[in-house]
């Protein structure tokens, strides 16, 4: 593991600006992506949820890099625990997703769109925080299109759900369940 990296996340803090620093670190030195990528899945390390916050930027100018370690990512992310991995996953999550149905410059294999679903719903039923709640519902929203079941299963959630959650996430659903219906 390079020490750079290392000593980029040591500046990682929940300001915007100094997650984009350390993306910018890794944009510019693309070597340091593989590293980041099982830094994220490192549970162990306290350094484990500053990697998932620095890749959710660097998806937002890069996304293709995940393309040859996406069976690593989606066979990895049950082991996530942490929600301050978890909300940028999810986003990260719902970014291939839209990118594979809409721009088709991610390729999601049959058992990728089936690890990402599992997960999406284990993280919507879970006792996660919100934003990565409406990541999920956005996620499935997505793969519902083409996997008839989702939508039952994802309506039921949310209507369960709705009464106790946040603004956000009743907002989200509102949309969503609009879309569906």
């Amino acid at each position: 593991m390079s020490t750079e990296l290392l000593s980029h996340l040591d500046y990682v803090s929940g300001y915007r600006d100094k997650r984009v620093l350390a993306a910018q670190f890794v944009l510019s030195y693309p070597a340091h992506f593989e590293a980041l990528l099982h830094l994220c899945f490192a549970t162990e390390d306290e350094k484990s949820y500053k990697s998932c916050w620095v890749l959710e930027q660097v998806a937002y100018s890069q996304l293709e890099w995940l393309q040859p370690h996406l069976d690593f990512f989606c066979s990895h992310l049950n082991q996530l625990n942490n929600e301050s991995a978890i909300r940028p996953v999810a986003k990260v999550l719902q970014l291939l997703v839209e990118n594979h149905f809409k721009k088709k410059t991610i390729k999601l294999s049959p058992n990728q769109i089936e690890q990402i679903t599992e997960c999406c719903f284990d993280w919507l039923i879970s006792d996660t925080k919100v934003a990565a709640k409406c990541y999920c519902i956005r996620t499935l929203f997505v793969l519902g299109k083409s996997n008839d079941w989702i939508y039952p299963e994802l309506q039921i959630i949310i209507e369960k759900d709705y009464p106790a959650q946040s603004a956000a996430y009743k907002a989200v659903s509102r949309e969503i369940l609009k879309k569906i219906k």
